[in-house]
């Protein structure tokens, strides 16, 4: 099981210094990930200050040498593939290898997708991430794309250099509660972050997993260690990765304590 923490890059984490003492003082204290939410705007009783997820991984990836970093997660509709692909192939390079980019649908909190006139039906969405997210892969690979779909075109293009992480830089797909379609999703990918679920749902999520893969080898899931959460039961059903999760608007000297702590490896 590795150990990472979750981070909502809000309020006093806005702030790109203190997300890199944040991640620096991580990697020293032997946790394996940083994973950062990814959001344009937020309720009226979280912090009005949001830093961009991409920039901020930039300079975390410059800062440190071990931990795995990433989105989690960034919504392909309001991101666009060509653009991803090149944020994504660009911080792979300056971390080292070390980028895990986690996408899914996004959520309409205080208009951040229908105030800049984006897709809003969750069934659009969902259609709009599987062709962005397809496109998103053959970029990276480095070959030429022709792709011409109903949300997205690429035509003749090729994009390099390509990925340092062979075969290509991992994706993980989140999945909501009982929700089916996001889960076959995932087992299209490189792994799964499950949202409001418990170890049996875990189990239910993961069963059809293996119906799509026929196996769980290769394959992450990232579970939140929130407070209630029985870790161990999640790693016997499969999680291989546990991210301590932080509300939005923490102070650092918060989130900097728990890091003190260290992952709780047992």
């Amino acid at each position: 099981m590795h150990d990472g923490l979750y981070l909502p890059p809000f309020g006093e984490l806005a702030d790109p210094l203190a997300m890199i003492d944040v991640c620096v003082a991580a990697e020293e204290q032997g946790w394996d990930g940083v994973f950062l939410w990814d959001h344009l705007l937020r309720p009226g009783d979280q912090p009005a200050e949001i830093a961009d997820v991409w920039v901020q991984l930039a300079a975390v990836a410059v800062a440190t040498s071990r931990i795995r970093i990433g989105p989690m997660v960034t919504p392909v509709v309001r991101r666009r593939p060509q653009k991803l692909a090149r944020e994504a192939l660009t911080l792979d390079h300056l971390s080292g290898g070390r980028l895990t980019v986690g996408l899914g649908l996004g959520v309409d909190t205080s208009g951040e997708l229908s105030r800049f006139g984006e897709i809003v039906d969750a069934k659009e969405r969902g259609d709009a991430l599987d062709e962005g997210a397809a496109l998103l892969v053959q970029l990276l690979s480095g070959e030429e794309v022709d792709h011409r779909g109903r949300y997205f075109t690429a035509a003749g293009v090729r994009y390099r250099p390509t990925p340092l992480q062979s075969p290509s830089i991992p994706i993980w797909m989140a999945a909501r509660g009982e929700a089916r379609r996001p889960v076959r999703r995932a087992a299209r990918y490189d792994g799964l972050f499950p949202i409001e679920v418990d170890a049996d749902g875990l189990s239910r999520m993961l069963d059809i997993v293996v119906t799509e893969r026929g196996s769980l080898d290769g394959f992450d899931v990232a579970v939140l260690a929130e407070p209630g959460v029985d870790i161990a039961a999640m790693a016997a059903r499969g999680a291989t990765w546990a991210l301590r999760s932080f509300a939005p608007g923490q102070p650092v000297a918060d989130v900097l304590a728990v890091i003190a702590e260290g992952p709780a490896r047992g």
